[in-house]
């Protein structure tokens, strides 16, 4: 099957309700999920996102993480200090640097979402479907290798966006 198991699901569940309880929830990482997407996963890039997802799309489009790469200058731009967390998918196999893909610029919708391309593919059926059943959305949405399996935001947001690697300072913007 596609994505993640039933307890997965379950898992994932039971952590917003007890967010929700106003619980404390740690994280601990999922025993049915890999750090890598599988094999047969490649990232698409936003662009292809937005043929089917156009207003999240727009809403990315004037967030500051697609303007994420932009932000490096030459000096910066193959940097892998820098690039997990100003590309799409750096250091995976089909991820940028592996692929040089400008669509894989910024920090697009398959940094959260994994690759695309099953998604894409088992979607496509669906396209001009208005009301899928909830089979057919259980398949798209079952095809998504992951939706945020971890906080997937601190991976670069942890000590004002730079963690254990300070901003290089000819990239730090000046105070006025």
């Amino acid at each position: 099957m596609f994505g993640r198991s039933r307890s997965t699901g379950a898992i994932v569940l039971a952590h917003m309700a007890l967010l929700v309880l106003g619980g404390a929830v740690v994280f601990l990482p999922s025993l049915f999920l890999s750090a890598d997407p599988p094999a047969d996963q490649e990232y698409t890039g936003t662009k292809r996102c937005a043929s089917c997802h156009f207003d999240q799309f727009m809403k990315w489009k004037a967030s500051p993480h697609a303007k994420a790469f932009s932000l490096l200058t030459k000096k910066y731009e193959s940097d892998a200090k820098c690039l997990p967390c100003h590309s799409t998918g750096y250091g995976k196999k089909t991820g940028y640097g592996a692929v040089k893909d400008d669509a894989l610029k910024d920090v697009g919708c398959e940094v959260c979402h994994g690759p695309g391309s099953v998604h894409e593919e088992i979607s496509k059926p669906f396209a001009q479907v208005k009301n899928m059943t909830k089979e057919q959305e259980e398949a798209v949405r079952g095809s998504i290798w992951k939706i945020l399996p971890h906080n997937v935001c601190l991976d670069c947001h942890k000590v004002q966006g730079h963690g254990e690697s300070e901003t290089p300072p000819d990239l730090k913007k000046k105070k006025k």
